[in-house]
C-alpha cells in the first residue's frame, strides 16, 4: 500500500512523466476505437489521454497491483472519467496497445512485450530506459563493492550494466514479435541530486530500483552498499550535484497481420 502512494506521489510525477511526455510528443492517435494501456500505475497518464481521445473511443487500463488500481479508480471516479481500470489484461483485441515498461525488469522484457503485442490488432507503443542509462551509478557501485570486499558479487554489477538493452536490440525484439515499421525515439533525461544522501533516499532508487538491482544481497549488505555508495558519490562530485542519465526510449510499431 505504501509503495502505491510513493509511486503516485514521487514516481508518476517525475520518472513516469519523462516517458509519457516522450509518448505525447511523438505519437498521435488516428482511427482507434479500442485502446489498452498496460502498466497504467495510478492512472495519471491514462486519465490525461482520456481527455484527448474522442468520446466514442473505449479506453481500458491495466494497473500492476490492486493498491495501484484503487488509487487509479479513485482518480477516475473523482472526475467521472470513462476509463475501465483493472489489474488484468482485458480479453479481446485492441486497435492500439500502449505500455509503460519503464520499471519492467530487463530479464522480463521479452515476455512482457509478447503479451502486449498479442493484445493488439494494429498499433503497439511502449517506453523504457535503454543502454546508456544509470552508467555512473553502476560504475560507483563497482567501486563500492571493491571497498566493501564484496567483489564475489562483481558479476552481478556487470550484469546490471549489460542487461539494459540497446534501442536497436529492443527494435529487433519488436520485429521478431511480428511488428513492422518499428521506430525508436530516444531522449536523454537527467535526474539531479545535490548529495549522495539525497540520491540514495530518493524514492525512485530507495524503494523501486535498489531493491531490484541489489536483490542478490541480504538486507545488512544492501544497507552497507547503499551507504558507501552515497559516500563515494560525495567524494567524487565534491561540491557538484550528482547527475543520473537515463536514455528514455519510445518504441512505435504496427502489427503485421499478413504473416
Amino acid at each position: 500500500k505504501e509503495l502505491a502512494f510513493l509511486r503516485d506521489l514521487y514516481i508518476e510525477t517525475d520518472w513516469t512523466e519523462r516517458f509519457t511526455n516522450l509518448f505525447d510528443d511523438n505519437f498521435k492517435f488516428t482511427k482507434e476505437e479500442k485502446v489498452l494501456y498496460v502498466n497504467a500505475g495510478t492512472g495519471s497518464h491514462a486519465l490525461a489521454l482520456r481527455k484527448k481521445l474522442k468520446e466514442k473511443v473505449e479506453l481500458f487500463a491495466a494497473s500492476e497491483t490492486k493498491e495501484l488500481l484503487k488509487l487509479a479508480q479513485a482518480k477516475a471516479d473523482a472526475v467521472k472519467a470513462d476509463v475501465q481500470f483493472s489489474t488484468d489484461f482485458p480479453k479481446g483485441k485492441f486497435d492500439a496497445v500502449l505500455a509503460d515498461a519503464s520499471l519492467v525488469k530487463p530479464t522480463d522484457l521479452k515476455d512482457f512485450l509478447t503479451r502486449i503485442v498479442e493484445s493488439s490488432e494494429r498499433q503497439v507503443v511502449f517506453c523504457l530506459p535503454t543502454a546508456g542509462s544509470f552508467g555512473d551509478i553502476f560504475s560507483f557501485l563497482w567501486e563500492t563493492f571493491l571497498n566493501l570486499d564484496l567483489l564475489e558479487h562483481g558479476a552481478e554489477v556487470e550484469r546490471l550494466l549489460t542487461e539494459i538493452p540497446t534501442s536497436s536490440k529492443v527494435e529487433e525484439i519488436a520485429e521478431n514479435l511480428n511488428l513492422i515499421n518499428v521506430e525508436a525515439i530516444t531522449k536523454s533525461e537527467f535526474f539531479e541530486y545535490s548529495t549522495g544522501e539525497e540520491f540514495i533516499n530518493a524514492p525512485l532508487f530507495a524503494d523501486f530500483l535498489f531493491p531490484v538491482w541489489l536483490d542478490f544481497l541480504n538486507q545488512t549488505e544492501r544497507n552497507k552498499v547503499v551507504k558507501n555508495l552515497a559516500k563515494i558519490i560525495d567524494d567524487e562530485c565534491q561540491e557538484l550535484s550528482f547527475r543520473v542519465t537515463v536514455k528514455a526510449t519510445l518504441i512505435v510499431g504496427e502489427k503485421n497481420n499478413e504473416s
